[in-house]
């Protein structure tokens, strides 16, 4: 009786399996929704569901036209290209699914009214380099979810969760606004459900949903909007390169060509100058471009028309959903650059004021011109790119402060790479940093020295471009990037039994103290002060391991002078009369000292900065 029984379970239960996969269910439509008034009236929906290729697809809404449907060679995707007229209105209508025999199946699709109005992110700004998992944890009802790939949560691994989230960045915003932070730049938040090393966000999974660790869609909104309310902009960190191997898509693609296949893995070089070497083999070009960044990685395939629209579509999506100001671009030089170019000009047609900026980690300056816009420097195709990480400049501060001054070394660097600006379209437009979450903290970079930090720190907030702040910098957080997990750490106070809080000033020791006020001081006098903004540069040739420089308009000069040197030096300031003028005295912005306009004594490895009076 038992195994009769036991017959029948297994009986219907393979009836239930053969019914369900007879059903073809609408998993999932994405883009969810969208908007009427883009300019781009075309929209491609993927649809996924099991066999939904066997259904015919219908539609009926003024307005809107379902111009053809696309198979492909997987039977669980569809892709509906449809045509959205400028007069269309806002409104939800059914798309039907249907086969002769069996039920209709309908989704509802809604169409918005947009809203965005961004302005984008300018060298007004000052950005904030935030990874959510180790910043503040303001919900630890989310720090596991069920169901989920990596259920790791153990603040003493650098490689698990810690439980940082959305919330605990809103809880955080005053304290950012205090220390004269503008934009937000978040590392990326859209699901990543790995198996391991997840609270990265590098190898996403999903492409419409944040990560259910960190919050909602909703609640990632809602801390824009907070952002927004006090005049402060997000960023959204964006990886066009690759996926995670856990995304639907690399599990059940739609096709053979979606990502990158190679006859066993296969990585990139990392090596730039294949795309730009006028004597590269294309076999090196491939191997660059096409290789996987990691073996969690797959390389996605940007010749394909259906990839590039499902990848574009997803970041306009989160500009308009979210109301976004700006986008960094992640591994950019591993991409596909007609791709790269076709993209920019679909988001800035769409949204013109907005920014973004591609990560460039390359050497030498030429090799970074090559992948921004203007084709400046003879590059094949214009991408666009209006700005980029610049890791030029990053590696000039850091020679400039830790090496011995020479015709081309120490401070001569910087010089240098400043002086080869010409090659950009706009070098403002580019992100300075001293240190992120790939790179050693600057602080440990300078050997702990304070005086070199401050220095950085002058060099950062009072040079052209837009400044970017690692997360705890401010507060003497130190490590170096080996392995990057050790720069990675979380924010004191951040958690809620935390014993020591760097949020606050009580919680704080007295160099943090020190360190938190220099920066606060002129984060915010750059913050009012248009000069250190988007005023001209002018530098002079460094003499004797001293580097003197100028920022200026028609309202204010700031003059900056550094010492590189291991003794006090003395300045004599006549060399500079072509920007000083008539002008007799300095006010040192930290400090509010005046100070004579003669003969300055300037610290072993100081930097004064001074509004000229």
């Amino acid at each position: 009786m038992i195994k009769r029984i036991i017959l029948i379970a297994l009986f219907l239960s393979a009836q239930a399996q053969i019914l369900l996969a007879q059903l073809p269910n609408i998993e999932r439509i994405e883009p969810m929704n969208w908007w009427v008034g883009f300019k781009n009236q075309s929209l491609q929906l993927l649809v996924r569901g099991n066999k939904i290729a066997d259904r015919s697809v219908s539609l009926n809404y003024p307005g809107v036209k379902l111009v053809s449907v696309q198979k492909v060679e997987n039977p669980n995707y569809l892709f509906l290209n449809l045509q959205i007229s400028s007069a269309t209105k806002p409104g939800t209508f059914p798309i039907l699914f249907s086969k002769s025999g069996e039920r209709v199946m309908k989704y509802n699709y809604e169409l918005k009214s947009r809203t965005n109005r961004t302005e984008g992110v300018t060298n007004k700004d000052l950005i904030y380099l935030i990874m959510p998992d180790r910043f503040a944890n303001g919900d630890v009802s989310n720090d596991r979810v069920e169901g989920m790939k990596d259920m790791s949560l153990n603040r003493d691994s650098m490689y698990h969760r810690h439980g940082g989230d959305i919330q605990g960045i809103i809880n955080k915003l005053p304290y950012l606004q205090d220390l004269g932070v503008t934009t937000l730049w978040l590392n990326p938040v859209l699901e990543n459900n790995e198996y391991k090393t997840s609270y990265h966000g590098y190898a996403n999974t999903e492409n419409y949903q944040i990560d259910r660790r960190y919050g909602t869609n909703l609640l990632y909104k809602k801390l824009v909007d907070e952002c927004h309310k006090r005049g402060m902009k997000m960023i959204k960190d964006l990886v066009h390169n690759h996926m995670g191997d856990q995304h639907f898509l690399f599990l059940d693609p739609p096709a053979n060509n979606w990502f990158h296949q190679w006859p066993k893995y296969t990585g990139t070089t990392y090596k730039d100058q294949a795309i730009f070497d006028p004597y590269a083999s294309k076999a090196d070009q491939k191997l660059m471009t096409d290789g996987w960044f990691d073996k969690h990685m797959p390389d996605v395939d940007q010749d394909n028309p259906l990839v590039r629209n499902y990848i574009t579509q997803s970041h306009i999506w989160w500009i308009e959903f979210a109301g976004l100001d700006g986008f960094r671009l992640d591994t950019y030089a591993y991409n596909d650059l007609n791709y790269m170019a076709e993209w920019a000009k679909a988001v800035t047609r769409e949204f013109p004021k907005f920014t973004f900026f591609g990560e460039t980690w390359v050497h030498g300056t030429a090799n970074q011109v090559f992948f921004t816009e203007g084709r400046t420097a003879n590059q094949p195709i214009n991408t666009h790119l209006q700005g980029v990480t610049d890791f030029q400049t990053y590696f000039a501060i850091n020679e400039t402060l830790n090496g011995k001054f020479g015709w081309t070394d120490g401070v001569n660097k910087l010089y240098t790479v400043l002086a080869s600006d010409y090659q950009y379209k706009d070098p403002t437009r580019n992100v300075l940093f001293l240190d992120n979450h790939d790179t050693d903290r600057f602080l440990s970079k300078v050997g702990e020295d304070y005086e070199k930090f401050k220095s950085g720190v002058i060099l950062l907030l009072s040079l052209r471009g837009i400044p970017q702040l690692y997360y705890g910098t401010e507060v003497l957080m130190k490590n170096f990037a080996n392995p990057d997990g050790k720069v990675r750490e979380d924010f004191a106070g951040g958690w809620p039994n935390d014993q020591t809080d760097k949020f606050v000033a009580e919680g704080r020791n007295k160099k943090e103290t020190e360190a938190f006020n220099f920066v606060k001081k002129l984060a915010n006098y750059r913050k009012h002060n248009p000069v250190l903004q988007n005023g001209k540069l002018m530098q002079y040739v460094p003499e004797n391991g001293m580097y003197v420089y100028f920022r200026y308009n028609d309202q204010k000069t700031v003059m900056v002078m550094m010492n590189t040197n291991d003794t006090a030096e003395k300045l004599d300031t006549k060399r500079f009369e072509e920007r000083i003028g008539k002008l007799k005295t300095g006010v040192n912005i930290v400090t509010d000292e005046r100070v004579a306009l003669d003969v300055i004594e300037i610290p072993a490895k100081g930097t004064f900065i001074l509004e000229l009076q």
